[in-house]
This record gives structure tokens, sequence and C-alpha cells, in this order.
């Protein structure tokens, strides 16, 4: 009996560039490349540069593919079709803190800075085109590199500064966090809205002056020149490999200096001041780690609220990857900080407001998909989050459940806390919030929700009284 073709799905973030296309075949990622572009990744494997980021873990593992895996091009076939590495959750750069942002520009601008060396460069400059391995950070737009061309600009520079370098500077210089602006528009921070907040003295702060006001007045000086011309006068003016090497190297010495460090906030501290005793913290792991080996064992994990990380490092000795969703982008600049340090390649934290998800962006809302669209997991812990979404920020109990169904696989397991109504942290969460307003914020209400969206295997009241913990296999 003849099996069902497997389904071919084209990345709906990859469409800009024709000479290029990612797919997603079964688990298999695939990139089909026209004839030009095939002779680059020829080159490509050719060169010096390029073999060795790969083995380093610098770019995503890349071999050839047969052709025919990929539908073919506008009616031909592909010149080439590549197979990549499948990286084990993809995320934004509006969902990274302020070091992952910076760590990502920095092996970005090392890739080009050794590309440009062997005679290559990069079309883009978009913070997309990296991806994490744990607190590693992988470049994955192959379908980038191209022979550099003396006397031309890097062509990816503006998308940098929209998507990297201004966003950077928007945090370390005013303290403000970037992750709204990014998130707000696909292609970054444009400089005619940056360079109001930052007149007067504040123009003299590194980077400032050179890559938001004067990249924004040659930007508005060129704009009715095409690309051709402004390549001439740059060839004219005698602008050469050399002077962009230089440039690339002044980039990656301003964005190693850049640096924030916000004050202690509430969330910073939230181990200590969240009211467990030692027995709740015994108990509490205990049956974490029996939920996480029940069954297979997971592929992806999502922590949802996991602030310094405590149970999405106990998940990762228990699961192959951890995502690790945090709201406070301080708390997650933390997180990372610490998991980098130990050197950690299974947790990958993000700056995710569980109350306002990551909604899908760009043409036609798929080209960045949404958290939910992205988040299938094998388990989801979500421990003492239930009452900060209930009562906190409003959300009726079935909606929270649904929810955390729909971030789970079929067949995966959710373990929850439900925070009683007579516990000291619900109850100050209920003290700022008009009496009678949450009457159905109770222990039986929640588990019979529970059970109609899955089916309770285990659960434990902690030593304090007023938390239970669950696991729930959903769907069953």
């Amino acid at each position: 009996m003849a099996t069902a073709p497997t389904e071919v799905r084209p990345e709906p973030a990859s469409f800009r560039d024709p000479a290029n296309r990612v797919f997603h075949v079964g688990d298999e990622v695939l990139r089909g490349l026209d004839t030009q572009a095939a002779e680059h990744w020829r080159a490509l494997t050719a060169s010096v540069f390029f073999p060795a980021l790969v083995a380093g873990g610098k770019v995503c593992a890349t071999e050839d593919a047969p052709p025919a895996l990929v539908p073919t091009a506008a009616g031909a076939p592909w010149a080439a079709v590549l197979r990549h590495e499948r990286i084990p959750f993809v995320s934004h750069p509006y969902e990274w803190s302020f070091t992952m942002l910076r760590d990502a520009a920095l092996l970005h601008l090392e890739i080009l800075r050794d590309a440009l060396a062997d005679g290559f460069t990069t079309k883009d400059g978009s913070a997309y085109n990296l991806q994490w391995r744990g607190t590693d950070p992988v470049f994955i737009d192959v379908g980038s590199f191209e022979p550099v061309r003396d006397g031309e600009p890097w062509a990816g520079y503006r998308q940098f500064c929209q998507t990297v370098l201004y966003p950077l500077l928007l945090t370390a210089h005013l303290g403000v966090d970037f992750q709204p602006w990014l998130r707000a528009q696909v292609d970054g921070i444009e400089a005619d809205q940056l360079r109001p907040l930052f007149a007067g003295a504040r123009r003299l702060r590194p980077g400032v002056l050179t890559h938001l006001h004067l990249h924004g007045a040659m930007q508005q000086r060129n704009a009715a020149a095409s690309t051709t011309d402004v390549r001439a006068q740059l060839r004219a003016a005698g602008f050469s490999r050399e002077l962009l090497l230089a440039t690339v190297r002044g980039i990656e010495k301003l964005v190693r200096k850049l640096d924030h460090r916000p004050p202690v906030s509430h969330w910073s501290d939230y181990q200590r001041t969240c009211g467990y005793s030692a027995q709740d913290r015994a108990a509490k792991e205990q049956f974490v780690t029996a939920a996480l080996t029940a069954g297979t064992r997971p592929r992806l994990v999502l922590d949802l609220g996991a602030n310094d990380g405590r149970y999405s490092r106990l998940a990762a000795e228990h699961a192959d990857y951890v995502v690790a969703v945090e709201q406070d982008p301080a708390v997650v600049d933390d997180l990372y900080r610490a998991l980098r340090a130990e050197g950690q390649r299974r947790i990958l934290p993000l700056v995710l407001d569980l109350a306002d998800p990551s909604p899908g962006g760009g043409w036609r809302g798929v080209e960045r998909a949404g958290f939910a669209e992205r988040a299938a997991a094998d388990t989801v812990l979500a421990l003492a989050v239930v009452h900060h979404l209930a009562i906190g920020r409003n959300v009726p109990l079935p909606e929270v459940i649904d929810w955390l169904a729909g971030l789970t696989a079929p067949g995966g397991a959710v373990v929850v806390e439900f925070v009683h109504p007579q516990d000291p942290m619900a109850g100050r969460l209920l003290a700022n919030k008009p009496d009678g307003l949450f009457p159905d914020y109770q222990r039986d209400v929640f588990e019979r929700l529970l059970a109609a969206r899955g089916r309770i295997t285990d659960r434990v009241e902690l030593p304090s009284g007023t938390r239970t913990l669950y696991r729930a296999v959903m769907g069953g």
C-alpha cells in the first residue's frame, strides 16, 4: 500500500528573497536555491570561513539535499536544495532580553567580518536571521551570503540598525525596554522614530551621532537616488572593502560596550518573597520531577513564569529542550546571563507577557508566527501562574485552562499549581480587587474545568495547605 506524500509547507517568513525559499517537509527544514544562489552556495562550501563557522556552531548545520524534495520555483526546478538543522524553538528578537540581543548582534558582526575577509558579504542584517540553541546564538540565513563587490557598502546595514542597533541604543542609553518597539513593526525601529529621543546632549552618546543622526540624514539626502547611483558615488569616493571592514569593526566595538543593568525589581527577588516554606519547595520539586518522568521523555517543555529558572533547570534534566518564559526583561536578562555562564544549551529564556503573548505579525499576520502557534509543548509547567492571570489580570478560569490546553501538543501534559483563595499571595491580589469579583476562583471549580479538558493523573497538596499541584494529560 502506497504511503501518502509528506506535506510540503513553505515557511511564511521566507518570501522576500526570490533567489531562495525555505520549506518544511515533515521535520526537515529545506531551502531551494535558484541558479545564482546555487553558485554562491558552491563558492561558500569551498571557502575557508564558512565551513569553520558551521563547525563552530555559529552558523546552522547545512548540507546538500535532493532537489526533488521541494516544489519548483515558477515552473522551473530549483538549481539546488539544502537541508538545515532544525532549531529547537523559533523565537523573535522582541522576545529576547538586552544581553541576548547584544550577543546575537556580536555574532552577526563576527560572521560578517569573517565573510568580508574571505571575499563574501551578507545581503541582510536583520536580527531575525539569528536563532538560539539554549544560550548560544546561531545564524540561520545561509541564503544571505554572496560574493562581496569592491566599492559597495554593506547592503544589510539599514536592517541591522533598525532591528539590532537602534533597539540596543534605546535600552542602553535611555533605559527604555526595546521589546514593545520591535514587536510593533516587523522591519524594526526607523531612524525618524528614534531621533527625537536623542536630541541635545543625547546626540553625543556612543553610536548615536554616526549611526542614528548621520545615517538618517544620509537616507533623507539619497531618498530620490537609486541604489546603483549611491554605489557609484561610494566607489568614486574611494570606498573599499578595507573601509567596510573597518566600519564593521567599529560597530562591533560599539555594540560590545553597550550595556544595561536595570535596578532590582519585585520579580527579581520573587523566590525569596513568594512565601514558600522549605517543605513546600521540596514537595513541589518532587512532584514536578515525577510529572516530567511519568511518560515518554518530553522533547519540549514550556516553563511559564520561570523567574530565576529553578524549575527550568529541573526540567532540563529530564527533557530535550526547555523554553523559560518570564514577563520582566530584567529577570530574563539575569537568567540568560546565569545560564550562559553555566554553558546551558537546553534552556532558552524569553521575555513574554502571558496575558499578552506575541501575536502573529508581518505580512498577512503570519510572517512572524505568534507564540501559541510555535508552542506545541509535550509538557507545560504553569507553577504559581494561574492566580496571577485569573486575579491579577482578570482572565476567567475557563479561559486560563483553554489557553494551557492550547499550548500543549496532542497527548501532552500540563503541570499546574492552583493557589487557593486563602493563600497569602492570593489574598494580596484579591485585596486590590472589588469584593465578590471572583466568585468562581475556587479549587473545586478549577478541578472541574481542568478535568473537562484533560485527565488528571496526579495531584498533591503542599504542606502549607493553601496550594495544590496537578498533572493532567490534555485531551484525555
